[in-house]
């Protein structure tokens, strides 16, 4: 089985690779690499995450990174205090780096997890490692509703197949609501609000 994303240091052979992507109206370049996810493209799951979302505002934090095409597209656009985060030291060089690419401000973080972060966020966006195993992302949920604002908000993309459906189960036990924003080519775009309902206190 070939070295999964989220190793810490990954020892694959660096490839970069430039890819351009639009968003909103602006064309972004963005550098990928082997060991990260998503070489040389935006994966589809990530464009249909950003497609989904509102106008954003206050804290906001990309959760597990990746190469920081998430939070780069969406500091592109809002006027946001971005945090990126990741456990791959190779992932977070490229987020620095497609953050200067682009002329978007932010603050880059290794961190497994929430480990390393400090405070509360107003949204929390995430294309979650599922192959890290569903521990690991339920860890994630629980952490993320613990690290937002009493009226943050929790995005993320699964597919289908991956168990989109139980998970929205398990979000629902954790948030006072989850949203299935929506629904394409196998993937579901979740929403979840940590306040009114359900969510522990």
């Amino acid at each position: 089985m070939t070295e999964q994303y989220f190793a810490k240091q990954p020892s694959a052979e660096s490839r970069p690779v430039e890819t351009e992507f639009t968003y909103r109206g602006h064309t972004l370049r963005l550098m990928t690499d082997s060991g990260v996810f998503s070489r040389g493209s935006v994966d589809e799951g990530s464009a249909l995450l950003l497609e989904s979302l509102p106008e954003l505002k206050g804290r906001v934090l990309d959760l597990g990174c990746g190469a920081g095409v998430i939070g780069v597209c969406v500091g592109k656009v809002n006027s946001i205090e971005l945090t990126q985060s990741d456990v791959n030291r190779r992932a977070l060089a490229l987020t620095e780096e497609n953050l200067k690419r682009n002329d978007v401000s932010g603050t880059v973080i290794e961190s497994d997890g929430f480990a390393a972060l400090d405070g509360e966020f107003d949204v929390i966006l995430t294309n979650p490692p599922i192959r890290a195993g569903k521990a690991v992302i339920y860890r994630l949920f629980e952490e993320a509703r613990d690290h937002l604002t009493e009226q943050g908000e929790l995005y993320l993309v699964i597919r289908k197949q991956q168990g989109a459906e139980s998970a929205k189960r398990y979000l629902e036990t954790l948030f006072g609501s989850v949203e299935l924003v929506d629904r394409r080519k196998g993937y579901w775009i979740l929403k979840c609000a940590k306040s009114g309902g359900n969510a522990d206190a």
